[in-house]
């Protein structure tokens, strides 16, 4: 393409200067011309100048004559003749000459005129062929530099593909070597592996009693591959998602309690009058929710449990989903039952007459969220339910919708959100306009706001595990399944179960082929530890038992903890209404006897003084009325310390019961461990008193076995006497020693078994 330009411009800058020489010619022909013309110019000017000479001669000449005319004017008559005739001929000349000088001069004009405007023209045309030729020139010069820096370049990029292309051409030839050897090679190759592979189908054809690959239930056997890091972060989010439902149950337990106390004091107070029996039975149906309510985090919990690192992780194998359904399960038929009771509780309080307009559009709104709050519950444990189907009927799911179950329940999630928001909204709405009626209590106060931080906690709790759902998405739906990919329907669990065992044998042989050979240990020291492991108080089954004790434990002291704690906000509330009261009551007390102290000390002055003038007998009245006011300031300050005397004494025996419940309880710590510890103790004297029997009946035998050897021995005649001395002391030694360890061992027998009595005193 270069070529082709260069060539082009090369052609252009010929032509450009071919034009600029003929221009050149042109313009030297024209100087030429214009010389001629000067040349004539010059000779007519000349010729111009011999012209008027002559003229002025002539003139001369004729002034002359006429001055010699007038002289002689005979001469002249004589030669007026002659002169005339001259004078013809000159005025004739003359005139010709005159004529010719103007045309001359006409001529001289238009030639002057004419070389001017040629001059002009030829000058301006010179000047734009000249800046055209500087332009083409410096195009030119442009052109010229450019294409010597591009021949340039191009000679040093053909030296360098030169080169280029000479090593290329080497590792051609070298990549033939190459080809040549790997064509031999393979050749080889193929040869091998074709002999191979018959001696492989032949070992096949005759070994092999069955190809598994060909039929999918023995696929669904073989083990897949671990990925340890997908079982980690799986674990990972099975753990924020037990700590987002044990939020929720928290909050679902809360939400469910203060409902039951609103419905206890709203619109009728329990306290005071008898509420309805439709609220009765929805009061009684709501103290029931703990048991409905709690199986949810277990079974989580149990989900959670089951994602080890060392298991295989997927719909097919999580047993635990279906645990977990049926607890949803439970808990969506205790929403169902309390549902209907829910919404004629607030149809019921809009029929009262403390309903306003306001407050019964809350209780219709509240009425349709909490329908559509079952709705999306029951939506919940369907998609749920069909995730359990894997692991327990897999006929009932296709594996290629398990990823749209997925996105269903994230859906459900969200929408179970924005109800929770509306219900709170609405709640938050129906609690102020129940502050502004005439009857509210500060019970009822204090119930809505538990009840809207139970929501506000159940809000964020749905919110948190909606969006983690969300993000997480494309984790769940990415392998929970495994096998062949083509496979339409789900494994079924019997063959995910042996799987797994078969994984379990897998690792089991790994890590016994990659576990060093320890050294053996003696049979002596085996034989004791095993004793002591046997006999040991800290044995696996021991702690086992007594963990799973100390798990019912706690789990029945947290359900006392939060009945306690329930209680111990009403009693609370109660007690700061209590002491509002008595406050109130003593303030009204004390300001009454203030009263009557401030009166009685003015009566007894105007008494005083006005009784004055009267006799002795009189004094008496006024004596009386000071009795009566120092009575007065007395029960006053009676009052007073009857009040702190009363804060007092609840301070020490509120102060004294702390004290002793936490002795009992102390002392009933002490007293469960010393139980447990005994427990343990028993059972440990129990097996080394089965172990210390067995050995004893082992030791008998072997006694007989001695003994049945002496009389054999002592009954053959072949031995001789000595031998028959040494292998009967022989005998005789061991016969000893096994008594010995008989004796032994009764005495520690009879000591176990009094260790064991007298643990069961103590324990008893």
């Amino acid at each position: 393409q270069l070529r082709a330009q260069n060539q082009v411009l090369k052609k252009g800058v010929v032509d450009e200067q071919a034009n600029s020489a003929s221009l050149k010619e042109q313009l030297k022909m024209k100087d030429q011309s214009l010389r001629k013309m000067q040349q004539e110019m010059d000779s007519l000017t000349f010729r111009n100048q011999q012209l008027a000479k002559r003229v002025e001669l002539l003139q001369d000449e004729l002034a002359l004559s006429e001055a010699k005319g007038k002289k002689s004017k005979k001469s002249a008559e004589s030669s007026s003749q002659l002169s005339q005739e001259q004078k013809s001929v000159f005025n004739e000349d003359l005139q010709k000459k005159i004529e010719e000088n103007e045309r001359l001069h006409i001529l001289f004009f238009e030639a002057d005129e004419q070389h001017k405007r040629l001059e002009a023209e030829l000058r301006t045309r010179l000047e734009v062929l000249e800046m055209d030729a500087a332009q083409h020139q410096a195009v030119v010069d442009s052109l010229t530099r450019k294409y010597t820096d591009t021949i340039e370049k191009l000679q040093n990029d053909k030296a360098k593909l030169e080169i280029k292309s000479q090593t290329l051409e080497r590792e051609a030839k070298d990549c033939r070597l190459r080809t040549e050897e790997c064509q031999q090679q393979l050749k080889n190759l193929q040869a091998a592996l074709g002999s191979r592979l018959e001696e492989s189908l032949c070992i096949i054809n005759e070994k092999v009693p069955f190809n598994d690959t060909r039929s999918n239930r023995y696929n669904a056997l073989n083990v897949p591959l671990h990925n340890r890091r997908y079982q980690l972060k799986l674990r990972d989010l099975a753990g924020q998602a037990l700590a987002f439902v044990q939020e929720l149950v928290t909050a679902l337990l809360n939400f469910h309690t203060y409902t039951e106390q609103k419905v206890q004091i709203f619109p009728v107070d329990s306290a005071t009058d008898t509420i309805s029996p439709l609220n009765q039975k929805f009061s009684q149906y709501l103290h029931e929710n703990a048991s409905y309510v709690r199986p949810l985090e277990e079974g989580m919990l149990h989900v959670f449990e089951s994602i080890t690192e060392d298991t295989v992780t997927v719909l097919e194998t999580a047993v635990k989903l279906k645990a977990f359904s049926e607890h949803l399960a439970s808990y969506l038929g205790f929403l169902r039952k309390i549902l209907p009771y829910q919404l004629k509780s607030l149809e019921e309080e809009c029929e009262s007459s403390l309903c306003t307009a306001a407050l019964k559009a809350r209780n219709m709104e509240l009425h349709r969220d909490m329908k559509r709050l079952t709705a999306v519950f029951e939506k919940l444990h369907t998609y749920v339910s069909l995730l359990a189907l894997p692991s327990t009927k897999p006929e009932g799911l296709l594996r290629t919708n398990y990823n749209l179950v997925f996105t269903n329940i994230a859906a459900s999630l969200h929408g179970f959100h924005d109800i929770l928001k509306g219900i709170s909204k609405c709640y938050s709405q129906k609690s102020t306009l129940e502050q502004d009626l005439p009857t509210a209590t500060q019970k009822l106060i204090t119930t809505n706001d538990c009840i809207l931080s139970s929501l506000v906690a159940l809000t964020n709790g749905a919110g948190k595990i909606a969006s983690f759902f969300s993000n997480n998405l494309d984790h769940f739906t990415a392998s929970l399944s495994y096998g062949s990919k083509g496979e339409a329907e789900f494994i079924s669990p019997l063959s995910a179960e042996c799987m797994l065992q078969y994984k379990k044998k897998a690792v089991a042989y790994m890590k016994s082929l990659r576990k060093p050979c320890t050294d053996s240990v003696p049979y002596e020291e085996a034989l004791a530890n095993r004793r002591v492991l046997l006999s040991s108080t800290e044995s696996r089954e021991g702690l086992a038992q007594q963990v799973q004790q100390s798990l019912e434990k706690i789990a029945k002291l947290e359900q006392e903890k939060e009945h306690w704690m329930l209680e111990a906000q009403l009693a609370k509330i109660k007690l700061e209404k209590e002491n509002q009261r008595l406050k109130n009551s003593l303030s009204g007390h004390l300001t009454e006897n203030i009263q009557e102290h401030s009166a009685l000390p003015n009566v007894a002055e105007q008494k005083e003084n006005a009784e004055r003038s009267l006799r002795e007998p009189m004094k008496s009245t006024s004596l009386t009325s000071v009795q009566s006011n120092n009575t007065n300031t007395c029960l006053l300050k009676c009052l007073l310390c009857q009040a702190t005397d009363v804060e007092s004494r609840e301070d020490l025996i509120k102060t004294h019961y702390m004290a002793r419940i936490a002795e009992l309880t102390s002392h009933l710590q002490l007293a469960d461990s010393k139980s447990v510890h005994f427990h343990a103790e028993c059972r440990a004297l129990a097996k080394r008193l089965s172990l210390a029997e067995k050995s004893k009946e082992s030791l008998a035998e072997e006694l007989k076995l001695a003994s049945q050897n002496i009389s054999r021995l002592q009954a053959s005649p072949m031995l001789h006497g000595d031998e028959l001395m040494t292998t009967k002391r022989s005998y005789e030694d061991q016969l000893s020693m096994m008594s010995d360890h008989l004796c032994s061992m009764n005495e520690t027998l009879t000591k176990q078994r009094e260790e064991i009595d007298t643990l069961k005193m103590v324990s008893k």
